[in-house]
């Protein structure tokens, strides 16, 4: 009889430079010790990750397997074999929860479908943080990762969410690459009705953190210069 596979488990990551037990639980880095197998996004992020957590481990005796570019069956089938063979298997982003706006949705997927139990376990998220204290409500909420880049359809796409949200009373999320921080803020100063709320979030659980909510209105009258190395969190409701 073969034995029962081992868990996947989900390891959330640090959002900004800060000390572990600031942000994750103390089983969290329990379980993360025990671990001898991982699944990465970025090998040399997750090493500096385990050893600032203090894995026993050595670094450089475990098996490390980065997420492939384009993953096919296969990969994801061999990425899941050392569960099968019942090494527990833990999932890390670059930043915050993974598979969440991070790769890994489809390893979950496929864990399911192989009978690999599945373990999340608490930790950073921007989105919900950003989401948390916006005040914007979390009732109802959308996230949708990147706006377009080309001037024009980024207006568009961002009226139509001002105008979604309006009609549905949601919160709507979104991201951008740091040095488009400001291009980005521009456009929504541009677009938006005065009424429309924005908060704009940065550097969640750093010691830089700082998030603030205002109307369109508000915001116009002192265009704040956004960070252009650290990610973002948009929130828009209008």
């Amino acid at each position: 009889m073969n034995a029962a596979p081992a868990p996947l488990v989900l390891l959330p990551v640090a959002l900004a430079e800060a000390p572990a037990a600031r942000f994750l639980p103390a089983f969290n880095i329990e379980t993360l010790a025990a671990i001898r197998h991982f699944i990465v996004e970025t090998p040399k992020a997750a090493r500096a990750h385990l050893k600032h957590l203090g894995h026993p481990g050595p670094i450089a005796a475990l098996h490390i397997s980065a997420w492939p570019q384009k993953p096919t069956a296969a990969a994801l089938d061999a990425l899941l074999a050392p569960a099968l063979q019942g090494h527990t298997l833990g999932l890390l982003s670059d930043a915050g929860c993974p598979a969440v706006a991070d790769p890994g949705a489809e390893l979950v997927a496929r864990a399911h479908q192989l009978g690999i139990p599945v373990r999340p376990l608490v930790g950073p998220s921007s989105i919900l943080l950003a989401l948390m204290a916006s005040g914007l409500g979390g009732q109802r909420f959308h996230f949708h990762g990147y706006l377009p880049i080309a001037p024009a359809e980024r207006q568009r796409r961002i009226k139509a969410l001002e105008n979604d949200s309006r009609k549905q009373d949601c919160t709507q999320i979104f991201i951008e690459t740091p040095y488009r921080n400001n291009a980005l803020l521009t456009t929504l100063l541009a677009t938006c009705a005065p009424a429309t709320r924005l908060c704009l979030a940065c550097d969640l659980t750093g010691s830089s953190e700082n998030i603030r909510t205002q109307t369109i209105a508000d915001w116009r009258k002192h265009p704040p210069s956004l960070p252009t190395r650290q990610p973002m969190i948009f929130l828009l409701h209008g």
